[in-house]
């Protein structure tokens, strides 16, 4: 057997023929750590030791993506209940028993991944899979595994139910998906293109877009990541002038800082320690481009003579946002206090929300 690396699957077994299993897991599915009790008379290079079930699941759960337990279901809905937080965020857990007959998909199975984990399982161990989501047994496609696969935010998974309701029962759903992301994911005798003011009360409806709109609570808003935010800033400058400009430009165009993917800037500002700051509080990559990049964007709206001077370059916000979309539009053109300037671009796809795409930039 390979040793046990910490990877991305934590796999639990309590008895020696948790053990064995745990060992046919590990040596078919690469990325495993092994969580073995410590009463257990086997030695397993890179295993980890534990006296009590509870305490490590405890230590460990958030730690890992993916968990596969090789005990009774009972023992792991206990051992497991306190860390659970919500489906969006738990990580997947399989339960298996020390047989390898079953691979049961318990938490998270669509948005956490446990019911392809328990089918990879069921594959490595020669058992079944089983798997008890409606959408999988109703072989319709679940909205939140489509969303997952298309690296949209889900705003408000509650809404989610009544969306996969609709698709395991047939009824319509409405739908504004200006990007063309999910609609051609779902049965199209079931779409209903839809303007953003005509989402009913009742029926069930998807919006995917970067704006902010009024919609009823049942429509499942759905956040691409199509936004970027061109920034430049004063030497030194704190990080909370930064986020404030940025938060407040957001809010006063109605865009979702969900669908923010990256902040840009010149490569003068690469070890800025506020917008590097900034960058990880919010957990996005920062795009430098060099000022002969940024010269070559001639079309910007706000040039800066000042800026100009001091760097060689009409305009930094507004150019860094620009090459750092496809074939994007500015939407927001430099808004600045002080220190910071901030402008925000869209991907140049079509969205009806915030209108046309120039596609000429």
């Amino acid at each position: 057997m390979k040793p046990a690396a910490h990877g991305r699957t934590a796999v639990w077994a309590l008895t020696p023929n948790g053990v064995q299993l745990a060992r046919i897991i590990a040596d078919g599915m690469p990325g495993c750590t092994l969580f073995l009790s410590q009463k257990l008379e086997t030695t397993i290079p890179g295993a980890v030791r534990f006296v009590r079930l509870k305490d490590e699941v405890d230590r460990q759960f958030a730690g890992f993506p993916r968990h596969i337990f090789i005990m009774a279901t009972g023992i792991v809905v206990r051992s497991i209940a306190h860390g659970l937080a919500h489906k969006t965020t738990d990580p997947a857990v399989v339960v298996c028993d020390e047989a390898g007959q079953f691979a049961i998909s318990l938490v998270s199975g669509h948005i956490g991944g446990a019911n392809a984990l328990a089918r990879e399982v069921a594959r490595t161990t020669g058992g079944l899979p089983v798997i008890t989501t409606a959408t999988d047994i109703n072989r319709v496609p679940a909205i939140d595994v489509i969303a997952v696969e298309n690296k949209l935010t889900i705003e408000n998974p509650d809404a989610i139910k009544s969306i996969n309701m609709a698709l395991i029962t047939g009824n319509p759903i409405f739908i504004h998906d200006p990007f063309g992301i999910v609609t051609h994911r779902l049965p199209q005798d079931q779409v209903i293109a839809s303007a953003v003011d005509a989402f009913g009360r009742r029926d069930a409806g998807i919006f995917v877009d970067h704006m902010c709109l009024d919609l009823p609570p049942h429509v499942l808003v759905l956040r691409p990541g199509s936004l970027v935010a061109g920034m430049g800033c004063n030497r030194g400058t704190d990080v909370e002038e930064m986020r404030d400009l940025l938060v407040e430009t957001f809010a006063t165009n109605r865009l979702a800082i969900s669908s923010l993917r990256s902040l840009a800037t010149v490569d003068l500002k690469a070890d800025e320690p506020g917008l590097l700051a900034l960058a990880e509080s919010f957990n996005l990559p920062l795009a430098i481009f060099t000022r002969d990049r940024l010269k070559g964007v001639v079309q910007v709206p706000t040039p800066s003579t000042m800026v100009e001077k001091h760097i060689g370059v009409k305009s930094v916000c507004e150019a860094a946002a620009l090459l750092a979309t496809h074939r994007g539009q500015l939407i927001v053109p430099k808004q600045k206090t002080a220190n910071v300037t901030v402008a925000v671009a869209a991907d140049g796809f079509m969205s009806s929300a915030s209108g046309p795409v120039d596609r000429s930039t």
